[in-house]
């Protein structure tokens, strides 16, 4: 829990309790229903948490923003970003209905007003969102085509609309065609931990009508 206040201190004392019981609720799903590694269920505020929250590090969401999570699994990035942005409302999805069962008890647990969670695939959600988040679940070619008519056309926030897209590794080829619609942020000039380092944060702005 501290390496989460070390990177965001100005945190509430609802914040700081609500991440606190992450650990516990995550170890006690995790025991039914794997949803996280053994190994990084250790270090589950590095690896999970604090990655997540790194989306914080380049935008500020303001209140009413909507956010789409694809292929949430247990509720990353989303669930770290609902506690940071309580004003902001988080819809989470994943195809493995079990995943989404671990993420709707998490946040009924914490009581999370500003989450919903479905199990659906991304090709059947019809409405649009100002920010579609995920934590590299394909291909970033494959993502954009998934997701690229479910972002709204008007941006009320510091950042255009788009896609916020935690990646790992090298990725020059997959995002070459698009590097004239996106930055890259490197999680190393945010975060001191060596998990960081080759860790890193696509926006990409889409432009829909």
């Amino acid at each position: 829990m501290e390496i989460v206040t070390k990177y965001f201190p100005d945190l509430t004392g609802q914040q700081v309790n609500q991440f606190g019981r992450l650990g516990s609720l995550y170890e006690e799903w995790n025991a039914k229903i794997n949803v996280i590694s053994r190994k990084d269920i250790e270090q589950l505020y590095e690896r999970h948490v604090l990655h997540s929250l790194a989306i914080a590090k380049i935008i500020q969401f303001k209140s009413g923003t909507t956010v789409l999570d694809v292929g949430a699994g247990g509720g990353f990035p989303g669930i770290p970003l609902a506690i940071l942005f309580p004003k902001t409302s988080f819809f989470l999805i994943d195809s493995i209905g079990k995943k989404i069962k671990v993420v709707n008890e998490v946040a009924s647990a914490l009581n999370l007003q500003n989450v919903k969670a479905e199990h659906v695939r991304v090709e059947d959600v019809h409405q649009k969102f100002d920010f579609v988040v995920s934590r590299a679940v394909t291909a970033f070619p494959r993502f954009i085509e998934m997701v690229q008519n479910k972002v709204a056309a008007k941006s009320n926030n510091d950042l255009p609309n788009g896609i916020l897209y935690l990646k790992g590794g090298d990725f020059e080829e997959e995002i070459s065609p698009y590097k004239h619609d996106l930055k890259v942020y490197n999680l190393r000039d945010f975060f001191q931990e060596e998990f960081f380092e080759t860790k890193r944060l696509i926006h990409m702005t889409l432009k829909n009508k």
